[in-house]
């Protein structure tokens, strides 16, 4: 059964739209979504145990670029492979969204600013009526209809264009869609959110679209997100990234912690390092970090250099380390429970959290 959640930002009251087992918005979790970005020459074999690590580091949902007739194919038969919902993402060409409509994806994504015709959204909304898959209508402000593209406003052009769409939405009743209003500037991606979540109770996928490389695109989404977020707005996230999915969902996932949108799991607090540190708190935080996203559990993890920073500092932990010399002392609320040896620190510590 899914569960509603209770957060400590009171969210906008919005439609429940079923994605696969995933329900975004109602008063559903915020889900976190990635997307594949390997070439799908790659045999399914290889790709069905990187989506298993994603699903078990947080993701939610998966979304593939479907470029042709052949990525169609593909992309329908791995969403009868594995239990991330699959998100089949169109552009230019409505047969490709009818052809992917054949198999059991959890969601189609168009662009209205290159999609075509009406007449082709149409046959889309119809067979996704038929199919009872929803739709995702993807604006991009980098990609407006020709009829919005001299807009000097994107924020207002972005909602110009999913009114737009709404309209030949309403013709045919079809309600079974999300929304997104997506820009690589910030500012226009929080306001176009704000006009139309003020306008409308569609559920609301965010994010900043081309946002960068890593440092730079995590402060940018980091920003927007949890603008929104606080502000109630927004039932599901993506973090673009020109980096890895993993990157994107780890991310996503502490925006959303960080947003006071989703409570719980694992908060790891470190010291930034000095001259006192007598053990590499970087290389041992960052090979913990990589390993402790399948453990469910809520857990606040302290990592610091030396004993000025450690149980002292760190007495709020619910367990922690600290470099000592040649030793590092284990922790758990400020007091010392063991002191092993640094080059054996890093199984024992892993082992004391799993245990906690």
């Amino acid at each position: 059964m899914i569960k509603t959640v209770i957060e400590s930002v009171k969210r906008k009251k919005t439609r429940a739209v079923r994605v696969g087992k995933i329900i975004i918005g109602g008063n559903f979790p915020v889900s976190v979504q990635t997307m594949w970005k390997k070439p799908l020459s790659c045999a399914d074999k290889k790709i069905l145990p990187e989506l298993i690590k994603l699903q078990d580091i947080g993701c939610d949902i998966i979304r593939f670029a479907v470029p042709d007739m052949q990525a169609a194919e593909f992309v329908g038969n791995l969403s009868k492979k594995t239990e991330l919902p699959v998100v089949a993402d169109i552009h230019f060409d409505y047969k490709i969204a009818l052809r992917v409509l054949d198999f059991p994806v959890a969601k189609v994504r168009i662009n209205p600013g290159n999609i075509g015709k009406e007449s082709g959204v149409v046959e889309v909304i119809k067979k996704s009526t038929d199919k009872g898959i929803p739709l995702r209508i993807g604006v991009n402000a980098g990609s407006l209809p020709r009829n919005l593209q001299n807009e000097k406003d994107s924020a207002l052009a972005m909602v110009k264009a999913a009114e737009s769409e709404l309209n030949i939405l309403e013709k045919y009743s079809f309600k079974n869609v999300i929304f997104s209003l997506k820009s690589s500037d910030v500012t226009s991606t929080i306001r176009a959110n704000r006009l139309f979540s003020e306008r409308f109770d569609f559920p609301l996928h965010i994010g900043v679209t081309e946002a960068g490389p890593l440092i730079p695109g995590i402060v940018k989404n980091s920003f927007a997100l949890t603008t929104l977020l606080k502000e109630g707005i927004g039932d599901t996230i993506r973090v673009s990234l020109s980096s890895e999915p993993e990157d994107e969902v780890l991310t996503g996932k502490e925006i959303l912690k960080t947003a006071g949108v989703s409570a719980g799991g694992i908060d790891i607090v470190s010291c930034p390092m000095c001259s006192r540190s007598v053990f590499d708190v970087k290389v041992f935080v960052t090979n913990l970090y990589k390993n402790i996203h399948t453990i469910k559990k809520d857990v606040t993890i302290a990592v610091m250099g030396c004993p000025v920073n450690g149980p002292g500092e760190a007495k709020s932990a619910d367990i922690g380390i600290a470099g000592a010399g040649k030793y590092a002392v284990l922790f758990k609320k400020g007091s010392v429970i063991k002191s092993v040896k640094i080059e054996d620190a890093p199984d024992i510590f892993l082992e004391e959290i799993n245990k906690f």
